[in-house]
């Protein structure tokens, strides 16, 4: 007999399965030496009592054993004789469409402009401390994508999208922790997710796949409109059935080349703002009132939103007890993003706070046709970097200054490791973006007592939210809406936000893939 029931119990308690199994025992009624197995199913904090407490769903188990679900890679056989399928790009959409291919009984060849996992850090280090970018290999190029090194964090609301649990377990089976199947806000770390991403590529190539690194797709091989493969460093061409395009929000080059071989793309309404880092113990007197909180909970996060004037300003990619990292993709720019480690054990708590952009707001400037939010986008980052020293040191305000529109004499401790460079942002940022931040985050100020604060960096520019280019696609197909043999894929695509949401994605245009083939066949 299996029965499931809720329960909330103090962060000590919950850490202990003994206690777990007591409390779930007494409410469902099962004599406690009848139940063979106790299994947590989800895991959350409900902090909106005096004393946080950790709410569990539990399932018991009595007269029988809880046998758990058969391991994913079980369905998967060698596929290296089989009909190649082109993958472009080794992110989360990319590397979980292989997986799928693979299920599918098709063979993944994968060409990505970057690095693999491991060697990329010597280039993440270089950005880090001496402010080389190098435009193949950073916080968003190369093997794992964005998600590796600059976020880990595998919550979703694209629960409509695909199989989220599935997506989740295949994390497990590459060495995840099980915790992500059960927390309502499952988080792996960067720490972590490099030797995930790792195995993930030794389970494609054990099964007949194949991974190529420092292999740019510098052009297409089109014949009559259809898309047939692909030009490698501008002297291999790879042929295939089809192609999927997992390329990520930031490969600029790549919507070049699609637009240079008419291939349809669009503007693609995205947002853009700054990064606000506060002190993490400060976000847990807030959400949790407690200073220093208890050795159980984790560290707090927050998701804030509200409308000034037609359009939104939200939080975005919240990482408490992270660091802001330098996400620039070339020499010339500043872009800031967040990351977590597993423990989550930073003196800070940051997340991108941006504005909702419609292509009409765009209409005051120079920049039309597709490549409108692009060159926008692209614009702001290199105003700001012009500001700076030539170096990755980013331009800052404490949020009051930010607020009242002046320059601070000094600024709050921060864990951005190239350094922060006092500034006024009211002009380095778009007018129009400049205002809706500033009443955007005097209404934060009013939902989150305690979020406005001299403690808290306002940090430039947090640009690379959503990829700016929509490459249009068939609902139904998956496929381009113009160019047979060609399916867009995840973030790049403007399919996709978020390793999970990209991962969905990809196992979906996979499917998408095999049905074309096996048509086509």
């Amino acid at each position: 007999m299996q029965k499931t029931v809720e329960i909330k119990l103090s962060p000590k308690e919950a850490a202990d399965m003994v206690a777990v199994r007591q409390r779930a025992a007494h409410l469902s009624k099962i004599p406690l030496e009848k139940v063979e197995d106790c299994i947590v199913l989800k895991r959350s904090i409900d902090a909106r009592a005096s004393q946080p407490l950790v709410q569990l769903r539990v399932a018991l188990y009595a007269g029988e054993k809880f046998t758990g679900e058969p391991a994913l890679l079980d369905n998967l056989k060698d596929v290296s004789d089989k009909q190649e399928v082109i993958i472009v790009g080794a992110g989360p959409a990319g590397y979980f469409a292989a997986l799928e291919l693979i299920e599918l009984g098709l063979k993944p060849v994968i060409f990505d402009r970057g690095k693999d996992v491991r060697t990329r850090r010597r280039d993440l280090r270089d950005i880090q401390q001496f402010g080389i970018v190098n435009p193949h290999s950073n916080y968003c190029f190369g093997e794992g994508g964005a998600g590796t090194y600059s976020d880990g964090k595998l919550y979703t609301r694209s629960h409509k999208r695909g199989d989220i649990f599935k997506a989740l377990k295949l994390f497990v089976e590459h060495g995840a922790k099980t915790d992500i199947l059960i927390d309502a806000h499952p988080h792996i770390g960067s720490n972590k997710l490099p030797g995930i991403v790792a195995n993930i590529r030794e389970t494609i190539l054990h099964f007949g796949g194949e991974a190529h690194f420092d292999s740019q797709v510098t052009g297409f091989v089109m014949q009559n409109g259809r898309l047939s493969g692909v030009i490698i460093n501008d002297k291999e061409e790879r042929l295939a059935a089809s192609v999927i395009l997992a390329t990520g929000h930031s490969a600029r080059d790549i919507y070049h080349l699609l637009a240079d071989n008419n291939i349809k793309i669009e503007a693609k309404p995205f947002a853009l703002g700054v990064r606000v880092e506060h002190p993490q113990a400060l976000i847990d007197e807030i959400q949790y009132g407690q200073s220093p909180r208890d050795e159980y909970l984790p560290a707090s996060s927050y998701r804030l939103a509200c409308q000034v004037g037609d359009r939104g300003v939200f939080s975005f990619c919240m990482c408490p007890g992270g660091l802001v990292v330098p996400a620039a993709t070339a020499p010339g720019e500043i872009v800031v993003n967040g990351m977590s480690m597993s423990r989550r054990d930073s003196a800070f708590a940051n997340s991108g706070t941006v504005v909702q952009l419609e292509l009409d707001d765009l209409s005051a400037y120079k920049h039309h046709g597709p490549f409108q939010s692009l060159a926008f986008q692209q614009s702001v980052e290199k105003a700001v970097f012009q500001f700076g020293d030539g170096s990755q040191k980013a331009p800052a305000q404490r949020m009051t200054d930010f607020i009242n529109g002046k320059v601070s004499g000094s600024l709050p401790g921060t864990s951005y490791i190239p350094g922060l460079i006092s500034a006024n942002l009211q002009d380095l940022l778009p007018t129009f973006i400049y205002q809706k931040l500033r009443k955007g985050m005097l209404e934060f100020g009013k939902k989150m007592s305690g979020y406005y604060t001299s403690e808290a960096n306002v940090i430039a520019t947090e640009s690379r939210t959503s990829s700016p280019v929509r490459i249009p696609r068939n609902k139904e197909t998956l496929m381009h809406v113009e160019t047979e043999g060609l399916f867009p894929c995840g973030e790049g695509a403007g399919y996709a936000g978020g390793i999970i949401s990209a991962a969905m994605d990809g196992q979906n245009v996979a499917r998408a893939v095999s049905i074309f083939i096996r048509r086509k066949c």
